[in-house]
């Protein structure tokens, strides 16, 4: 490259001097040519970032990672490795799609390696499982063409399959290929540095991720270090500390980031007590007691001791007599052969969390899922205490929870739901001074919103405004709700008279659900009250609607009847707000707060026993129980009406809280939804305007589940409501 340069500048020295020679006018001869002078020597070309990029790993051709073939017979590095480990092989496969073998000594890297055309017009890299990220960020293509591992659960999973296990706690024993070869049932290993399907998490499928669970996709940093060379410096591939520095103040040095830990991982995961410890302690804890675990489960089920060796190959060892050594013969250590297919897997993660060096940064969260989940998967045959550990984060920040995952198959989270389920759509919402409104049929449409990319999670800038200067909140003064009310905490004004913002009106932006009394108005129009209809399909509230719940009677969240009076927002308790009586970050009550009145309370389920009010509601003979136990009487009373509705109706109905759409046909009535002929549970089609209302209200008293304390009246009044509205007995019972 240099080379290259050099003539390019000497070509073009000729020419400016030949422009000269040509332009102007004719020079006037003179009787005596001038002497003549010796050429000034051109100074060498300097080539940018040279001396970084040749004391950095990718330059240095001592390192293993380039001479481990030079002694090879043949010597050459096989076109396999030669994509990683060899700057022609790099080329080859980029332009390729293959990496021929190269002759070793194969050398480093050089300039050329990533600076050529197929390299700088790299936008999409395929991972090992077989799934394809497109980028147009900076670098990361080209970095992740070789920082992504060469295993995935695909390929675990393959290994599996090809041996058959149908055990998956038996050791596997070797098998006989097709040409007659015996191969063993081995450890997969995922290679080194595979940081770039770290940073991607389920979108790579690196580490083994168990059937049933969820995954945190891509660790979305702030918008401005979002990728590979946004944090290393491509050329000498430090960390850029002064870019940590900017943000995370106490950082100076590169292991000051292990103890960097943010308001959005909150939990304890390794189960020690310390919640202050860096994610890097978090997930060492993890990993020491999977590797406890994994050698416990060795021992007692595949009938072998093992000990774990990262710097040796292949790593995991035989420790027949248990004196946490590798046992040896002839001088060498023993490889570990008796492999189980659930050891491997959890062998396979530990290996994954431990050969990114960088894991707790690029994405802490995905690993941290993967360990925890190897060592769950093994407390099913050795004893370990999961009930310690914790795998998922609050709400807010649970990346791998369906509120943020159900839209990765589409890309993209719709304008209807981007403003509560992905990063960017609150404040664009609020930036836009978006609103809610029904159409004629009760559909809700949102404006000032537009889809937005799938998130794993809020981030810091969905609540902080960043221009009024961090950690300032979105000013909010009111809040648009499904019924078309504009409500508000903001109760003071400024000197011109307008309302003063209050940080609890960021949460009732989401936390309003997604139908109201007029919604359902408009949808079931003037449809006969008690008359099967099947056009009619269940309306969804949605889920935690706490903010409708406060408001009450003055957001209509619930069904609220004609004719009926309901209480409006609760202001009887003295912390009426939800910052009051939340934690912003980790959600959690405030319980110390509740202690200072109620000082029977030590815990958040004590609050359920909490009453201020002697009137037995539902008239169960006991005035002393919670207000949650008034609550939950009424509930199970209004589902027990319904059934008996829909049964007289024809058509039996059964509630499942935890499945969507909630109701289903149960024909025998044995409690258990119906299925079809392909296992699919039949969702309920018998719906009339009455059964609907009821069931919409039962299932609003689920959905937000701190409505015992968030408006207990309201809540009263509108279950009292349903029962009576289908004709179940309301006698003894009390309405607010």
């Amino acid at each position: 490259m240099l080379r290259k340069l050099l003539v390019v500048s000497g070509v073009l020295v000729l020419a400016a001097l030949a422009l000269a020679a040509c332009g102007g006018q004719t020079a006037t001869p003179t009787a005596e040519a001038p002497a003549a002078t010796e050429a000034p020597t051109a100074a060498p070309l300097a080539v940018p970032f040279e001396a970084g990029f040749l004391a950095s790993g990718h330059s240095d051709a001592t390192a293993e990672a380039f001479v481990h073939w030079d002694a090879a017979d043949p010597a050459v590095v096989p076109g396999a490795c030669a994509r990683c480990h060899a700057s022609t092989g790099y080329i080859d496969f980029l332009t390729n799609g293959n990496a021929a073998d190269v002759a070793a000594p194969a050398g480093a890297f050089t300039c050329e390696t990533c600076h050529n055309d197929k390299a700088m017009a790299l936008t999409s890299v395929t991972f090992p499982s077989g799934k394809v990220v497109e980028t147009s960020e900076e670098g990361e293509a080209r970095c992740m063409t070789c920082h992504q591992g060469r295993e995935s659960k695909v390929s675990v999973d393959k290994q599996i399959t090809d041996f058959a296990v149908a055990d998956v706690d038996a050791v596997v024993a070797p098998m006989t290929d097709a040409s007659g070869k015996e191969v063993k049932f081995g450890f997969r290993n995922v290679h080194y540095f595979a940081a770039g399907a770290t940073l991607y998490g389920s979108q790579a499928q690196m580490g083994y991720e168990y059937d049933g669970k969820l995954y945190d996709p891509k660790f979305r940093h702030v918008a401005e270090v979002d990728t590979c060379v946004a944090c290393h410096n491509q050329h000498t591939l430090e960390v850029r500390i002064e870019t940590c520095k900017e943000c995370h103040t106490n950082v100076t040095s590169t292991e000051d980031l292990k103890n960097v830990r943010m308001q959005g991982s909150l939990e304890d995961y390794n189960g020690n007590g310390d919640v202050t410890e860096g994610i890097a302690a978090e997930l060492a804890g993890l990993q020491d007691t999977l590797y406890t675990a994994i050698q416990a489960y060795a021992k007692d089920v595949a009938g072998t001791g093992l000990v774990y060796d990262g710097a040796a190959y292949p790593y995991w060892f035989a420790d027949a007599d248990g004196d946490g050594a590798a046992d040896q013969a002839d001088g060498a250590g023993v490889a570990f052969s008796s492999w189980t297919a659930r050891l491997l897997k959890a062998a396979y993660n530990y290996q994954v969390s431990v050969k990114d060096p960088g894991a707790f940064a690029h994405n802490g969260k995905y690993i941290i899922e993967l360990v925890y989940d190897s060592i769950e998967d093994l407390s099913a045959k050795v004893s370990v205490d999961v009930a310690a550990l914790r795998r998922d984060d609050a709400g807010h920040f649970a990346g791998n929870g369906m509120p943020f995952r159900d839209w990765d198959a589409d890309g993209e989270v719709p304008a209807g739901c981007a403003k509560c389920h992905s990063a960017g759509g609150l404040p664009q919402f609020i930036h836009n001074s978006g609103t809610t409104y029904l159409t004629t049929t009760g559909s809700l449409l949102i404006t000032g919103v537009v889809g937005q990319p799938p998130a794993n999670g809020f981030m810091c800038t969905t609540c902080h405004d960043v221009a009024a200067g961090f950690p300032a909140r979105y000013a909010v003064t009111s809040v648009p709700f499904p019924s078309g009310a504009k409500l508000t905490f903001s109760t003071e004004k400024d000197a011109d008279g307008n309302l003063l913002p209050v940080d609890s009106n960021l949460c009732i932006e989401c936390h309003q659900g997604r139908e109201s009394t007029v919604s359902l108005d408009k949808y079931l129009g003037d449809k006969p009250a008690d008359t099967v209809d099947a056009k009619i399909s269940f309306r969804n509230v949605h889920y935690f609607a706490a903010g409708a719940t406060l408001f009450g009677g003055d957001a209509k969240g619930a069904y609220q009847y004609t004719g009926q009076e309901y209480v409006g927002q609760n202001t009887e308790h003295p912390l009426n707000q939800c910052a009051q009586c939340h934690e912003v970050h980790e959600l959690g009550v405030k319980v110390d707060a509740c202690k200072a009145c109620h000082t029977t309370v030590k815990s958040e389920q004590d609050l359920q026993t909490i009453r201020m009010s002697t009137t037995d509601y539902d008239g169960d003979g006991n005035a002393t129980e919670g207000i949650y136990g008034e609550i939950d009487t009424l509930r199970t009373a209004l589902y027990d009406a319904v059934k008996a509705y829909a049964k007289k109706a024809g058509t039996p109905i059964v509630y499942d809280p935890a499945a969507y759409p909630y109701f289903f046909v149960d024909k025998d009535e044995d409690g258990t939804g119906d299925v079809d002929d392909k296992g699919a549970a039949v969702r309920y089609n018998a719906w009339t305007p009455n059964l609907l209302r009821a069931a919409y209200n039962l299932q609003y008293s689920y959905k937000d589940p701190g409505a015992f304390t968030h408006n207990p009246k309201y809540v009263i009044q509108f279950l009292y409501d349903s029962l009576k509205s289908i004709g179940g007995s309301v006698a003894g019972m009390t309405r607010p």
